[in-house]
């Protein structure tokens, strides 16, 4: 799966591990993806996202027909 959210769009940071000496190691922050099922009411279905944790929260204060609005115009599949 990849670790992009559908919602926000947040895909992996990069950066260094840094140990107590300073050495460096390349590093992936990965984004806390979930898999999620949503009711929405405008398509009379069930649709299963990738999700943030972040993206969750926007869904809960938008709502899921908005979210979903904005996920079409961009032409995203689900």
């Amino acid at each position: 799966m990849a670790a992009v959210c559908q919602v926000t769009g947040a895909k992996p940071g990069f950066g260094h591990s840094i140990s107590f000496s300073h050495r460096r190691n390349k590093r992936r922050f990965d984004p806390n993806i979930q898999k999620k099922k949503y009711y929405v009411p405008s398509l009379r279905r069930t649709i299963t996202i990738n999700v943030s944790t972040k993206g969750m929260k926007t869904i809960e204060v938008r709502g899921i027909d908005a979210v979903v609005k904005d996920m079409i115009a961009r032409g995203e599949k689900f």
